[in-house]
């Protein structure tokens, strides 16, 4: 092998998912002695079918979209972040209004439009939508959707008041705020989830053993602050597919609620709309 393709998902802007991640790619570079090669894909789908089919060797999947392709392909989770303490390998999403919203809870949202990222994003699309359905708003029934792409996309599209509210990662909520996004300061969060299973470093089926053992490993031993600076982690902890049984039954859940409402859905989710910026 030339190089090794690690994906990534287009969470936020490419240029802002490069920034963050290449600490990591330099790290990993160093530690194998072979090129890493960042590949981000132009959506969720996108990224995790390239990992299905070998164009990549190893991506950073959310769980939802390393659930949707593993059911195609044997694919191996094999790391997740920790955050330590009471939060362990868990992050949680948020439900967030416009500052001067009258929202006071998530019932308050019906009838209005919820703007979500991709359709394929756990914390910006799926968990958003399982926290309505429990506060009993129905999905595609009592609320409309707007996917918008990347959660910094959500988080402007609520401060300009072009939805009613929207979906994002609390993570990435908390890291734009004290960042200074200018959106930001112009919306508040209404709820914030239960803790959702990490995202999962994974590979591809059919990546050589011995390369396979050398990527886990690096992934195991590291502790530099830097590469791990992005994922909020105090390290990276062995993962596997049963630690996201949890994002499985909220996925079940909601299918359920939409088939009973009569909006019955696809096998997988489609691609969204439009590209992300």
């Amino acid at each position: 092998m030339d190089s090794i393709k690690c994906g990534l998902l287009p969470g936020e802007s490419p240029p802002v998912v490069r920034r963050l991640n290449e600490p990591l790619r330099a790290w990993l570079e160093r530690r194998l002695r072979m090129p890493v090669e960042l590949v981000i894909g132009r959506n969720y789908v996108a990224t995790g079918e390239a990992l299905r089919r070998g164009a990549l060797d190893f991506a950073y999947l959310g769980p939802v979209t390393y659930i949707l392709q593993s059911r195609a392909a044997p694919l191996e989770a094999f790391a997740r972040p920790t955050h330590g303490g009471s939060t362990g390998p868990t992050f949680k999403a948020a439900v967030i209004v416009p500052r001067e919203s009258r929202a006071r809870t998530l019932a308050d949202l019906a009838g209005g439009e919820i703007a979500l990222g991709d359709l394929a994003s756990t914390s910006g699309s799926w968990v958003p939508r399982h926290m309505l359905l429990a506060a009993g708003l129905m999905p595609d029934k009592d609320y409309t959707r707007r996917h918008v792409g990347a959660h910094d996309a959500v988080v402007d599209a609520v401060a300009r008041c072009q939805s009613a509210a929207g979906g994002v990662s609390l993570t990435v909520f908390r890291r734009l705020l004290a960042e200074g996004f200018p959106a930001v300061g112009a919306v508040r969060v209404l709820a914030e989830s239960p803790p959702i299973p990490e995202y999962m470093w994974t590979f591809r089926a059919g990546l050589p053993a011995a390369l396979r053992d050398e990527i886990r490993a690096a992934f195991h031993s590291l502790a530099e602050p830097e590469p791990l600076a992005a994922f909020a982690a105090t390290a990276f902890i062995p993962a596997v597919d049963p630690d996201v049984d949890r994002v499985r039954h909220w996925m079940e859940e909601l299918l359920e609620a939409r088939l009973f409402s009569g909006n019955a859905p696809a096998a997988s989710p489609p691609e969204p709309a439009r590209a992300v910026a």
